[in-house]
Parts: structure tokens; C-alpha cells; sequence
């Protein structure tokens, strides 16, 4: 085996959701360093073509999709498996945050919309994913996308957040289990502050101040931090780790 990081990823392909954010395009920008070939999508076609622009080597795809048409699924699993000769990951970066730092205020659309993105459709993408890969015979990778407030129960108005990514890790070892025999490798990956307009959207300085004291390395991370564990975990390196929960959060948790 080659001893870089993203060894066994050139000229793979996978699909990486949320692309177009900050760290899903720190992610793509990762794999395609490492020779993968991407089809990258989000709800923008524009943002998703102008990503592709920018990323190394050739043959990527750009494929505009709002995840909760649960129908976009399968064509977006067929249209990777054609042009790439199978599908060998999926880095599923995709979610949405509302908050609300009164629990009187969130509404039944604020928790399914966050469901609907965020778990719902989590799960039948990595399962039309997972059924891909199986098809395929080469056994594969996914990647999900979990946060500190899997464990913490979400701080800054995020209980429901919270929810959806506590949902994230039960999800993700479940099909760990349900994929382990095929050779397909199943893990999350938790981050805690990262700077991307996401989380910075909503936050008071206070209370940004006092999540910021609680990370030991007195900082908060940059996409390209969570992007390294990715392609890690995409890697041939990491060919043994399913069922995992990877804390990227500086030592905001500890676990």
C-alpha cells in the first residue's frame, strides 16, 4: 500500500452531498487531490459547476438535487455508477440547522425540515448507495456527517439538531452491520466548531465566546481539518475502522 493519505482513492468514484458548503467543498477539493473522480451535488447547479471548475483532475460531474425528493436518489447513484464504471464511496455532507433557543418556538416544519434533510434522507441515499456498491461486488465506502451535539444534545438553540445527529450515528452503525459482509465500510464523522457560515449563522458573540472556551486547542477548526479525516476514512488506510464515530472537535468533546 502507498503511504499517503488518500492511498487506494485514484480514480475512484464517488458522490459527495452538501458540495458545495464549506466543508463538503473542502472534502471534494481532498478527494480530487487524491485522484478520486467526483460527482458533487447540492441544491445549486451553479455553485456545484463552479466547484468543479476549481478541483483537480478531470471527469467530475456537477448534479444539482434537493435530497428530500427522495426520487433524485437513484438517479443520482446511476448517474456516478455509469460515468465512473461503479460507485466506490459516498461522502454524505449534507444538513441544515435551525435554531431556536426557546423550545416554545420550534415549529413542526423546524424539526422536519431538519429530519427530512438531515436523517431521512441520509438514510435512503446511503442505502441506494450501499445496494450500488453491493451490486458492484468491490466493496466500497460511506461517510456520514454527524456533529459534537450527537453528544453534547446541541448547543445554541440546536436541540433539534441534535436529534437529527444523534440519529446520524444509531443510523450509521446500523449499516455498518448491514453492509460489513460485502466489504463496504460504514463511519461518521463528528466535528465540533468549524468555521464554516453554517454554524456561524445565528450565534450571539456571548455564546459563540463560550463554546469557543470549551475547545482545548483554543480555537475553532477550518474545513480542510475535517476534509483530511474524509479522505482518511475514504482511503485504503482505513480499510479495517466501520461502525465509527470520529471526533474532529479539538477537544471540545472528549470520547
Amino acid at each position: 500500500m502507498t503511504w499517503n493519505l488518500g492511498s487506494g482513492l485514484d480514480g475512484k468514484g464517488l458522490i459527495v452531498t452538501g458540495a458545495a458548503g464549506g466543508i463538503g467543498s473542502a472534502v471534494c477539493a481532498g478527494l480530487a487531490a487524491a485522484g478520486a473522480r467526483l460527482l458533487v451535488t447540492d441544491r445549486d447547479q451553479a455553485a456545484c459547476e463552479a466547484l468543479v471548475a476549481g478541483l483537480d483532475g478531470d471527469g467530475h460531474i456537477a448534479r444539482a438535487a434537493d435530497l428530500r425528493d427522495l426520487t433524485t436518489h437513484a438517479s443520482l447513484v446511476a448517474a456516478a455508477d455509469d460515468a465512473f464504471g461503479g460507485l466506490y464511496g459516498l461522502i454524505h455532507v449534507a444538513a441544515v440547522i435551525v435554531r431556536r433557543y426557546d423550545l416554545a418556538e420550534i415549529t413542526e416544519e423546524d424539526w422536519d425540515v431538519q429530519h427530512d434533510i438531515n436523517l431521512k434522507a441520509a438514510f435512503f441515499l446511503c442505502r441506494e448507495a450501499g445496494r450500488a456498491m453491493v451490486a458492484a461486488g468491490r466493496g466500497g465506502r460511506i461517510v456520514t456527517f454527524t456533529s459534537q451535539a450527537w453528544a453534547s444534545g446541541g448547543m445554541a438553540g440546536s436541540v433539534v439538531y441534535a436529534a437529527t445527529k444523534g440519529g446520524i450515528v444509531t443510523m450509521s452503525r446500523g449499516l455498518a452491520r448491514s453492509f460489513g459482509a460485502d466489504g463496504i465500510t460504514v463511519n461518521s464523522i463528528s466535528p465540533g466548531m468549524i468555521e464554516t457560515p453554517m454554524i456561524m449563522t445565528g450565534i450571539d458573540e456571548r455564546t459563540f465566546e463560550g463554546m469557543r472556551s470549551q475547545v482545548l486547542l483554543g480555537r475553532i477548526g477550518q474545513p480542510d481539518e475535517i476534509a483530511a479525516v474524509a479522505v482518511f476514512l475514504a482511503s485504503d488506510h482505513a480499510r479495517y475502522i466501520t461502525g465509527a464515530t470520529i471526533n474532529v472537535s479539538g477537544g471540545m468533546l472528549l470520547y
